[in-house]
């Protein structure tokens, strides 16, 4: 899956200082508004900040957060979701299994957005690349959207490190930045890491309303150092939005409750996590 005349993957230096790498905005705008707010507080600019993309999806104001990204100047790969909008493919592409209840819903959400977008908003997603490669002290870092082999896979926590590892190696890299699985966390083994922001579209399936993005350092010595940020917003505004436009009414649900409608695309071990406040 290709947005058309997109580049493959953007190359962009080095970057220096603190990085804010945040993803899965899902059309949320009150979340990317807090977000910029939690950024300024950081004094992180826009050149070191990072999106793992999908800006819009289940929440109520995509063309609003697309003007607001690319107002803001920040980095920005292609979700699978803005390759499905920018290829005019009729679903999110989000590989969901055929009825389950976040197909059936994505069918009210995807034409919501369709019809949302202006061209201007389309065109700019067609020229998003898939991934982002940059060097970060004395680490080669791969922005991907699910994994590097693929938009739309889904790379958990507990996913195993043999795959983590070989997909870094495949990437010529020590460092991969993915998005996609709505969780945020970190793993990290022989100076390699596998780093997901998680999401600020949604919560995180632990039982409250915050949504996540992650910070990154480097230490005088060339260590990476990251640390996840719950970040809190006015969700009832976001939801109060999604119920105007009849988007689905679990979703809506999901941003005050912070439980996930279902757990479908979660393995076992991540299942079993439903509801426990996150502590990373």
């Amino acid at each position: 899956m290709k947005a058309k005349d997109a580049p493959q993957t953007l190359h962009i230096g080095q970057l220096t200082g603190r990085l804010l790498v945040f993803g899965g905005v899902y059309g949320n705008l009150p979340a990317l508004l807090a977000l910029q707010q939690a950024a300024d507080t950081w004094g992180i600019p826009a050149t070191n900040i990072i999106c793992t993309g999908d800006v819009v999806a289940y929440c109520a104001e995509p063309e609003a957060c697309v003007q607001a990204v690319r107002a803001w100047g920040v980095h920005c790969i292609a979700g699978n979701v803005e390759l499905q909008l920018a290829n005019g493919e009729a679903d999110c592409g989000c590989d969901f299994s055929a009825g389950s209840r976040c197909d059936v819903f994505s069918r009210h959400w995807y034409p919501f957005v369709q019809a949302q977008l202006s061209a201007a908003s389309v065109d700019w997603m067609r020229a998003l690349p898939q991934h982002i490669r940059f060097c970060y002290g004395a680490h080669t870092v791969q922005v991907v959207h699910g994994s590097y082999h693929g938009v739309s896979d889904y790379v958990f926590a507990s996913t195993p490190w043999a795959l983590k590892a070989g997909q870094l190696a495949d990437a010529q890299a020590d460092v991969m930045l993915a998005g996609h699985c709505g969780l945020p966390f970190g793993n990290a083994r022989d100076g390699l890491h596998w780093l997901n922001a998680g999401v600020i579209g949604m919560p995180a399936n632990d039982g409250t309303p915050r949504v996540w993005y992650m910070v990154l350092d480097t230490q005088p010595n060339g260590r990476l150092t990251y640390q996840h940020h719950a970040l809190d917003y006015d969700y009832t505004q976001a939801a109060h939005l999604m119920r105007e436009h009849r988007l689905p009414e679990a979703y809506a649900l999901t941003l005050s409750s912070g439980i996930w409608d279902n757990c479908d695309i979660l393995p076992a071990a991540e299942t079993a996590q439903q509801g426990q406040p996150l502590l990373i």
